[in-house]
């Protein structure tokens, strides 16, 4: 009886142990089926085969399109990530100048500034952007605003403008001056950023929240004062009823009533009257 037990015993140990052997070689030819088979270890296998041209052409053309939209989606995630902490951007400088046509002042963020801040956030995500600049048929004049991820996806903002001739600029600077400004805005809008007020106190348009004229808007409407000889401070009381916030400027003017503004000098400057 204790021989049978035991040969039985012996019986089902070589049993396990060939069970155990068997798994153990099929254990690699399961991970390999559970991992991830991308177009490139496709292609590689196709060239191990011996597969045609026909084959490996399409073969890598499908490996060129995988390598396109793995990039798009790291360039979202980056983006992602950036818009979840971005930089805080403030109208850094004043401007305040005088010519035959009258005082101009407004307060706006500079280039340069606008470009370190962004570009350093942008570049801790594996971001960076650049400009391409084009004069176009006409005049006009086209920025683009590149942006490009580390691992190569690209997207581009696009803004065109005649030169500024505003404020009595030669030629060159009035083209400069447009080009200053795409590219401040491409990159802002490429970017999704806007900028604030240094202030927070309540005083302008912008700290509580309202979206103000650009510089540009600012920039005519001050052309437009000095043309029609109309005092900026009472034209001021006019567009905030007869009570504007302490220190306020031109370019505090609510962006919704800039059409309005414009309407308003057009309508004086036709009439001849004052306001």
């Amino acid at each position: 009886m204790d021989t049978e037990i035991k040969a039985e015993s012996w019986e089902l140990y070589d049993m396990s142990e060939a069970k155990q052997e068997i798994m153990h070689r099929e254990e690699p030819r399961a991970v390999a089926t559970n991992a991830a088979v991308t177009p490139m270890k496709m292609l590689e296998m196709a060239v191990q085969q011996g597969a045609d041209l026909d084959r490996l052409e399409k073969l890598m053309e499908l490996q060129e399109r995988w390598e396109k939209n793995e990039a798009r989606k790291a360039f979202v995630a980056a983006l992602n990530a950036f818009k979840a902490a971005p930089p805080t951007l403030t109208k850094n400088k004043h401007v305040d100048f005088t010519t035959q046509k009258g005082r101009t002042q407004y307060d706006h963020a500079t280039l340069d500034h606008v470009s370190e801040q962004i570009g350093k956030a942008l570049a801790a995500h594996g971001l960076s952007h650049r400009w391409d600049v084009e004069q176009l048929d006409g005049g006009q004049i086209r920025v683009t605003c590149v942006l490009t991820h580390d691992a190569g996806h690209s997207e581009r903002v696009p803004m065109q403008s005649g030169a500024d001739q505003s404020g009595g600029k030669n030629n060159i600077q009035a083209i400069g001056s447009t080009v200053t400004y795409l590219q401040r805005y491409t990159l802002l809008a490429a970017t999704g950023m806007a900028v604030k007020d240094q202030d927070d106190d309540g005083k302008g348009s912008a700290a509580q929240g309202v979206e103000t004229i650009s510089e540009k808007q600012a920039s005519t409407l001050a052309d437009m004062l000095a043309a029609t000889e109309t005092p900026e401070a009472r034209f001021l009381r006019w567009v905030f009823a007869g009570q504007p916030p302490k220190d306020v400027a031109l370019s505090d003017i609510p962006a919704a009533r800039y059409d309005e503004c414009i309407a308003k000098l057009r309508a004086k400057q036709q009439k001849g009257g004052s306001q």
